[in-house]
């Protein structure tokens, strides 16, 4: 067989296919529990502090419109290695920011080189590997990122705590992209490898007519996409909103409530690397339990502990044993985000065609982003009309309601038993 019409092995394309990953979201996670810090430090109060946090969110958002066109232009490997080199540029004015404002347009650019990095290796992973592991795969590569997410905080505690200032751990971003850009270089490019797998695409109840499929695949637009799958995108879009609303509330909160009750920046970005961990660790459990009790299983648990998590988070600011408290939930809230690792990027995957799928996850990714641009942004919002508290709250009542929605939508639309194509 030649190496072009080998079939898919996930074994022999790990180095290509999730190294650059694990780079980049090691750098990403490095900075993530920091941008809150980094800001206040700069003379932010709380609430825009939290604002500015949410613009890694709001950049991938915007990310989204051109990130299926341009990998489907530029191919992933060209695509990866341009998001990288955005995410220098983004990190390099976050280093030198003289202010909060500027300190927030370099995270942007770094949510709109995130938008187009992830979308680049989701779109191989759909369009190469074989259904009957999927959810193994995309949780793989969910856990990839969690990798990142849990080593990134670790060594940014480390150096905050040798050099004194927050703003020191930006530069582990800027190596972790330039550590992709030369395995992305010097490593063959795994879509050259593999043919698609016959037969391999979604469910078929995403499905558009006919002709909404032809328009969507003439434009490859972001918004035409959209509106040729609008029946799907409203219902289980809306969901994979809530699921990214959630996780992106997580992922300020922690931060958040910490500079609110006193933690120091070294123990915040350990304490976050901790639940990192165990985020980590749970990542093929995930995909275990998709590929053998469905999606739903996944799914609907992960947010009805995200939801419960920050509910209980709401009413423990003022107590005298709050910093236990922060450490038992945020592990709470790790675990919960852990059992539903890979669950959009494998609901993307089984909703989107199989042929040309990057418009597709363009727009599913697009649903999941609005969520997570939007939530920080109502807990900035909350924050400043009322307290840190409501906006917990707040969010927790929001996972619960996404969970309800979620065991209503998944058997619909993502059955047990994939359904004969049509």
């Amino acid at each position: 067989m030649s190496t072009e019409e080998r079939p898919f092995s996930l074994r022999s394309v790990a180095l290509a296919a999730f190294l650059p990953t694990l780079l980049f979201s090691t750098g990403e996670g490095a900075i993530i529990p920091i941008i809150p810090i980094a800001a206040h430090n700069l003379g932010a109060s709380l609430a825009i502090a939290g604002f500015i946090s949410g613009m890694i969110m709001v950049g991938e958002v915007v990310g989204d419109v051109p990130s299926g066109w341009v990998v489907g232009h530029l191919g992933e490997r060209k695509a990866m290695i341009w998001a990288a080199v955005v995410a220098i540029v983004g990190v390099l004015i976050a280093v030198v920011a003289p202010n909060p404002w500027v300190l927030a347009v370099g995270i942007f650019l770094d949510g709109l080189a995130t938008a187009v990095f992830a979308l680049a290796r989701h779109a191989f992973m759909t369009t190469y590997v074989p259904i009957h592991y999927r959810a193994r795969a995309l949780s793989t590569l969910g856990g990839v990122f969690r990798a990142g997410w849990f080593v990134g905080p670790l060594i940014a505690a480390g150096i905050i705590q040798l050099t004194g200032t927050a703003q020191s751990a930006f530069w582990i971003f800027i190596i972790g992209c330039l550590g992709a850009v030369v395995v992305l270089v010097t490593v063959e490019d795994p879509a050259a490898k593999f043919v698609r797998p016959a037969k391999a695409g979604g469910h078929g109840a995403a499905a558009p007519t006919e002709g909404a499929e032809q328009a969507a695949e003439r434009t490859s637009g972001l918004f035409q996409t959209i509106w040729a799958y609008r029946g799907v995108l409203v219902r289980m879009g809306t969901g994979a909103a809530l699921i990214g609303g959630l996780r992106a509330t997580r992922t300020v909160m922690l931060p958040l409530w910490a500079v609110s009750i006193g933690i120091g920046e070294s123990q915040t970005a350990l304490i976050i690397g901790i639940a990192g961990a165990i985020d980590f660790g749970l990542f093929y459990a995930s995909g275990q339990i998709m590929d053998r009790f469905g999606r739903g299983a996944s799914a609907i648990p992960s947010m009805v502990g995200l939801g419960l998590g920050l509910l209980v988070l709401a009413f423990t600011h003022d107590l005298g044993a709050r910093l236990g408290w922060f450490i038992a939930i945020a592990m709470v809230l790790s675990v919960a985000n852990g059992i539903g690792s890979g669950i959009l990027m494998t609901l993307g995957a089984d909703l989107a065609p199989q042929n040309k799928p990057a418009a597709f996850l363009g727009a599913w990714r697009f649903t999941g982003d609005v969520g997570n641009a939007a939530a920080p942004l109502v807990v900035s919002a909350l924050t400043g009309l009322a307290s840190l508290a409501i906006a917990s709250g707040v969010m927790g009542v929001i996972g619960i309601a996404g969970a309800v929605m979620l065991a209503r939508w998944i058997p619909r639309y993502v059955p047990r038993k994939p359904r004969p194509a049509r």
